[in-house]
């Protein structure tokens, strides 16, 4: 109860304090890669219940590139890179957690189609709501791989506590200003999860 108004609190003030900096990207946006303003796609979220999250554009269509080569690298503009790097494409993720989806902080929703490749422990990361940031990116973001990443989700589950999520907070500051983390070595954003050896 004390983490779901926790959320309520923190994103009726986000959403209201940051709307004009929402308005002025989704301008930009508009602009630079066009319509739709908004990234919305299908992630599981609380015991596996999958929802919309909605996220800032940052890559253009595949069909907006010569060749229609749709993978990250290409696709994603130099503008896309730096709402990235600076976490600004989350903003309309406040949405998210306001509506019950998501929480601020726990496990970064991942795709649906991964939901079959997990192993028993894994599926622990799905015992409590997404978060915006989580323990796993502010340890290693998209730097880590994916048997890391998932043990640092499982951590979470099992130890989290007001006081940790903000602890969890105050570093996420700390690492969307120092940019740590942004991509996985040689890769546009990360490779996908294809499973346990």
């Amino acid at each position: 109860m004390i983490k779901r108004i926790f959320d309520i609190l923190i994103s009726v003030v986000g959403l209201t304090l940051l709307s004009p900096v929402m308005i002025f990207l989704s301008v930009l946006v508009f602009f630079k890669l066009g319509w739709p303003i908004f990234f919305l796609q299908a992630r599981p979220g609380l015991d596996e219940r999958v929802f919309k999250i909605i996220k800032f554009r940052t890559m253009k269509n595949s069909c907006e590139i010569s060749g229609c080569d749709d993978t990250d690298e290409h696709r994603l503009s130099r503008f896309g890179k730096i709402l990235r790097a600076t976490s600004l494409d989350e903003l309309p993720e406040l949405w998210n957690v306001l509506k019950g989806d998501m929480s601020i902080v726990g496990p970064r929703p991942l795709l649906v189609e991964y939901l079959a490749l997990y192993n028993d422990e894994q599926k622990h990361r799905h015992d409590v709501k997404p978060g915006i940031t989580g323990w796993a990116q502010v340890n290693g973001r998209n730097g880590l791989c994916w048997h890391d990443k998932f043990k640092l989700d499982v951590w979470y589950v099992d130890h989290q506590s007001f006081w940790l999520d903000i602890k969890i907070l105050l570093m996420t500051v700390i690492k969307v200003l120092v940019r740590d983390g942004i991509s996985e070595q040689g890769q546009a954003t990360a490779q996908k999860f294809k499973g346990n050896e």
